[in-house]
């Protein structure tokens, strides 16, 4: 588990400003957290975070990381919210799917259509990423998500829909072969 060291940060100083200052400021919210707290975080320590962690990422505090904001233009990472956890009580997360051995399926094209499952859960069963090896899949095949390991977890409840298709595999058409074909029947 990852640990990110922030401060509490005082309202008097605007936000613009702290990030001019090399800051990425943020909020920690939860149920027994009356509104939320503000906080700054070193701009280098966001991006360390990020590299490792995504949203839903348990990190030390016992907080989830809830929403990213980056600024397109300058091309980093301006703000970070996060939700406490309590014991006990269901948090709503998402966990990335993280395709592996991809590189194995030649039959067709592999298109990943979903790239996040939504769920809520306790924080002992919280998922950051769920890994599907896909080697195996042939042209016509396709996992959903009922089809992955999360689906039976009993700690787990799924909010994307069962029957949504997480990947498939398509087959290639190669129109260059099929003109050349219809130019000889000529």
């Amino acid at each position: 588990m990852n640990t990110l060291t922030a401060e509490k940060r005082s309202m008097d100083v605007k936000a613009k400003r702290l990030r001019r200052e090399g800051f990425v400021t943020g909020n920690v919210f939860g149920k027994e957290i009356k509104g939320s707290i503000p906080i700054k975080i070193v701009k280098a320590d966001a991006e360390r975070l990020l590299k490792t962690s995504g949203r839903g990422s348990q990190i030390m505090l016992n907080v989830l990381i809830k929403e990213v904001d980056y600024n397109s233009m300058k091309g980093q990472v301006e703000e970070i919210d996060f939700q406490a956890l309590v014991s006990g009580e269901k948090v709503h997360s998402v966990a990335e799917i993280h395709l592996l051995n991809h590189e194995k399926v030649t039959t067709g094209v592999l298109q990943q259509v979903l790239h996040e499952v939504s769920y809520r859960a306790l924080p002992s069963a919280l998922v950051e990423k769920i890994e599907l090896d896909v080697g195996d899949m042939r042209v016509g095949d396709s996992i959903k998500v009922r089809d992955l390991a999360i689906a039976s977890d009993k700690d787990v409840d799924l909010q994307t829909d069962l029957d949504a298709v997480v990947v498939t595999v398509y087959a290639v058409h190669n129109t260059e072969a099929e003109e050349e074909t219809a130019e000889g029947e000529k």
